[in-house]
C-alpha cells in the first residue's frame, strides 16, 4: 500500500515522497519589483531541509498590475529570473524537487490602479471596478503567460503549475458568475485557460509535468459545483494538464449558507471525485496537518499527492516529524540526526 512516504514519479518529475508544500503567498518583495529576497530563499530551502519532497513556489504573476499586491513575486522580466534559480539550485541540493504557480490575479490586483477582468464586475462593494479585457487584450496576456513559462524553465523549474482557482483570472474567465462576455471568450468559457495551457505546453520540456491549481467549487449563491468542473477540468486535460491540484472558493463574497468547511480534509472529497472521472492524478490539499489524515489521504488513494499549507508555516521540518510520527523512513540532514533518533 501507498504512504506518505512512498516516492512518486510523472513523467521526468520523480519526487522521494508524496509530500507537497503548498503554494503561500508571502507579500514580502522588498522593492515592488517581483525579484525574489533572501526572505523567500530561506522560507522555501528551509522546507527542503525539513523534508519536503516536492515545494510549489508561490503565486508569481505574468505582468505587475496581475499581482494581489505590489510585494508579491513575478516572472514578467528576465531581471527576476537568477533569484529564483538561486532558490531551485539549493533545494535540490537538499533533495526537494521545485514547481512555481504562474498566475494573474485579474480583478483581485489590489494595487493595481485599474485592474482587469473578463467583465467589469468587481469583486465585492469595497474592490475597484475591473476593466473589461478586449478580445486582443486577452490574447497578449495568453502571451505573457507564455514567456512567464520560458523564463521559470530557465530558471530550472521541475514544473509549472497554472493558477486557475480562488478567484484570479483564469477561475474569473471559467466562472459563469464573472464572465458575461460576448466574443470567443464568453461563448467557450475554457477557451482562455486551454490557451494558456497549450502555450505552457509549448514552452516546457516535453518529459516535464504541467499542473493547474482549480477550485472544484464555488462558495456563492449560483456558483458552480463539482458536475460543473468536472467538466471544464476535462477540456484542460485534454489541453495538456497532466496533474491537478484541487483547492475550492475564492471567487467572491461568501454566504453564510455557502462558508466552507473549517473541519480537516473538507476538499478531499472534491480531489476524490475529480481523480476518478478523470481518470487523472490530483493533489489534496486543505486542512491536512495532522501526518495520520495525510497519510491516510494516499493510502486511501484519494489523492496522489498531499499539500500541506498551515502546518510548514509553523514548522519547517513538518515532514521529518510526520515521518518520527508515522514510523516511516526517510532521509534527515546528518546535522539533525540526534533529534530524530528513536
Amino acid at each position: 500500500m501507498e504512504h506518505l512516504f512512498s516516492p512518486y514519479k510523472i513523467k521526468g518529475l520523480e519526487l522521494k515522497n508524496r509530500i507537497v508544500m503548498s503554494p503561500m503567498c508571502q507579500y514580502s518583495v522588498e522593492n515592488k519589483d517581483g525579484i525574489a529576497t533572501d526572505w523567500h530563499y530561506l522560507h522555501y530551502v528551509n522546507r527542503a531541509i525539513g523534508g519536503a519532497g516536492f515545494i510549489m513556489i508561490e503565486m508569481t504573476d505574468v505582468e505587475p498590475d496581475g499581482r494581489i499586491s505590489d510585494f508579491d513575486l513575478g516572472l514578467w522580466s528576465d531581471e527576476q529570473i537568477p533569484a529564483l534559480a538561486r532558490i531551485v539550485e539549493a533545494c535540490h541540493r537538499y533533495g526537494a524537487k521545485v514547481g512555481i504557480q504562474i498566475a494573474h490575479a485579474g480583478r483581485k490586483a489590489e494595487d493595481a490602479a485599474v485592474p482587469v477582468a473578463p467583465s467589469a464586475i468587481p469583486f465585492d462593494e469595497n474592490s475597484k471596478t475591473p476593466r473589461a479585457l478586449s478580445t486582443d487584450e486577452v490574447k497578449e496576456m495568453v502571451e505573457k503567460f507564455r514567456k512567464a513559462v520560458q523564463r521559470a524553465v530557465k530558471a530550472g523549474f521541475d514544473t509549472i503549475e497554472i493558477h486557475g482557482a480562488h478567484g484570479y483570472l483564469i477561475h474569473q474567465f471559467h466562472s459563469p458568475l464573472t464572465n458575461k462576455r460576448n466574443d470567443e471568450y464568453g461563448k467557450d468559457l475554457t477557451k482562455f485557460g486551454r490557451e494558456i495551457i497549450e502555450a505552457a505546453k509549448a514552452e516546457i520540456p516535453e518529459d516535464m509535468p504541467l499542473m493547474m491549481r482549480i477550485s472544484a467549487k464555488e462558495y456563492v449563491e449560483g456558483g458552480y459545483g463539482i458536475n460543473q468542473s468536472i467538466e471544464f477540468t476535462k477540456e484542460y486535460q485534454k489541453a495538456g494538464v497532466d496533474i491537478f491540484d484541487i483547492s475550492s472558493g475564492g471567487e467572491g463574497p461568501i454566504a453564510a449558507w455557502g462558508k466552507p468547511g473549517t473541519h480537516a480534509a473538507y476538499q478531499v472529497p472534491l480531489a476524490r471525485e475529480i481523480k476518478k472521472a478523470l481518470n487523472v492524478p490530483v493533489i489534496a490539499v486543505g486542512r491536512l496537518d495532522a501526518p495520520a489524515l495525510a497519510n491516510a489521504v494516499i493510502g486511501n488513494e484519494e489523492a496522489d499527492l498531499v499539500a500541506v499549507g498551515r502546518g510548514m508555516l509553523r514548522n519547517p521540518h513538518w515532514a521529518l516529524e510526520a515521518a518520527a510520527t508515522l514510523k516511516k523512513e526517510t532521509t534527515v540532514p546528518t546535522q539533525y540526526a540526534d533529534g530524530f533518533r528513536r
